[in-house]
């Protein structure tokens, strides 16, 4: 979301992610309503934004990275969304981890396999609400963090093999070993869009969605809300009829700045709909307590409302008590129950608590890439991998550099292809985005999720690069 340590292995991936763009020319959604691959006017970003690079060989401190940080931020106040606004980062700043990488919502992929386990409808709705809950661990488990922006036409891919020993600690059965794959491509550089796509061919569970970020700094913390073309995830369970659920987003805060210790907090409502069961969850994000103590609770509603494509309820306390099923409450960072019935949670004894999840022992599980010699030019690791190495060596002012090389390059791409006339087209999907929110995966992004599976991670160079 933004810089901070975090951590540096193969355990980390992504949720909310960074809410600034660090140095490729990007503009704001009305200004390119029609997302083409045009250049933009710098609009926030000067000499004075770019912090003097350290010695090479020399490590910032914390506090240091965060003096330069706040003062870049303290530019942005009265910006609408900072995400779409153009200005850029000195390497020292950054994660050397690359935003693809970092940003999907897999920490714990056997939750995601497990989904369309059970035969009862409920049990599936508590099962998403367990992926829910530990799609983001990487934020309980870690700090805030700013990863490289993602440039046009980079891609990323890798797959996770889940154990029987992981599984047990999350969804309570010791199933058998299967592969979660992910596959995830920047679709629109203006705005930055980003189609993702998981899928678990053993159990018959996919998902789609668009990674975009809204974000505003309000002089205290960055408030990050989905973008306009980030409708939410949406998961299939092909086993059980193509039943599909749609978890939306919630409004994620990044504060800490006054006392220099970086964190983050929810503070919104978001939903889980199934069209099919007819089930629907309201989860509730609780504000910070007094004095910017975080509280991290989450309460929420499990309900089935008369009619689901009619019902327009939003907040727990106006949904039907005739039509819950069950309530949910706990801390987001360590427990969260459920308890069945309509009655109060508080009311509800001990022993009819079910523990829906406990993120506290759990850890992010590593993934799986393909190796270097197998990887495109456009794959993430590879396109970024000169500024990690530099960044990893403490050699920022190469980082820099090398960073700096890539965005002009991909400026210039950019620059010739509207000197052209040409627009921009994905390659492992069809279209820049989808009004529905739901991307669709093309024949060759179809051929890469098979090579996942397979082991072979063999692609043919595409005709054309993005940003190289």
């Amino acid at each position: 979301m933004a810089f901070g340590s975090s951590m540096k292995t193969d355990t980390e991936a992504g949720s909310v992610s960074a809410p600034v763009s660090d140095g490729t020319p990007s503009a704001t959604v009305s200004e390119t309503n029609s997302l083409k691959d045009v250049e933009r006017p710098q609009t926030a970003s000067s000499s004075k934004d770019v912090a003097a690079v350290p010695t090479d060989g020399q490590v910032p401190s914390d506090s240091s990275k965060l003096r330069t940080f706040l003062g870049i931020l303290k530019r942005f106040i009265g910006v609408s969304d900072m995400a779409a606004v153009r200005f850029s980062l000195p390497a020292q700043l950054l994660e050397p981890i690359p935003n693809l990488e970092y940003w999907h919502y897999l920490d714990r992929p056997e939750t995601f396999a497990a989904i369309g386990d059970s035969d009862d409808p409920l049990e599936r709705m508590l099962h998403c609400l367990r992926f829910w809950f530990t799609k983001d661990l990487k934020y309980v488990k870690g700090k805030p963090c700013k990863p490289y922006n993602s440039a046009l036409g980079e891609f990323f891919r890798c797959s996770w093999e889940v154990q029987k020993e992981e599984a047990m600690k999350t969804v309570g059965t010791a199933q058998q070993p299967v592969k979660v794959h992910y596959l995830t491509e920047q679709t629109s550089h203006h705005p930055p869009v980003s189609a993702f796509v998981y899928d678990c061919p053993e159990k018959g569970v996919s998902a789609v969605g668009y990674d975009q970020l809204s974000a505003k700094f309000t002089g205290t913390s960055v408030k990050v809300t989905p973008g306009a073309h980030n409708q939410g995830i949406f998961i299939t369970l092909r086993q059980r009829g193509n039943e599909e659920y749609r978890l939306t987003h919630p409004a994620a805060f990044l504060g800490g700045f006054l006392r220099g210790n970086l964190y983050i907090t929810v503070a919104d409502t978001c939903f889980v709909t199934c069209e099919k069961t007819g089930l629907k969850t309201i989860l509730h994000y609780l504000e910070e307590g007094y004095f910017g103590k975080t509280q991290n609770k989450v309460e929420g509603i499990v309900y089935k409302p008369s009619s689901i494509l009619d019902d327009k309820v939003t907040r727990l306390k106006d949904v039907p008590s005739k039509e819950i099923i069950g309530r949910i409450e706990g801390v987001w960072t360590e427990k969260i129950w459920f308890v069945p019935g309509s009655a109060d949670f508080k009311k509800s004894k001990e022993s009819e608590r079910i523990l829906l999840m406990d993120v506290s022992p759990l850890l992010p599980i590593p993934k799986k890439c393909p190796p270097e010699n197998q990887q495109l030019p456009n794959e993430s690791r590879k396109f970024w991998g000169g500024v990690t190495d530099a960044i990893v060596a403490k050699q920022y002012g190469q980082a820099t550099q090398r960073k700096t090389e890539l965005e002009e390059r991909q400026r210039e791409r950019a620059a010739e292809r509207a000197k052209e006339g040409k627009e921009w087209s994905p390659r492992f999907f069809t279209t820049v985005t989808e009004k529905d929110g739901r991307p669709r995966v093309s024949e060759v992004g179809k051929k890469a999720m098979e090579g996942l599976q397979a082991g072979d991670y063999t692609l043919e160079k595409p005709a054309e690069y993005g940003a190289i």
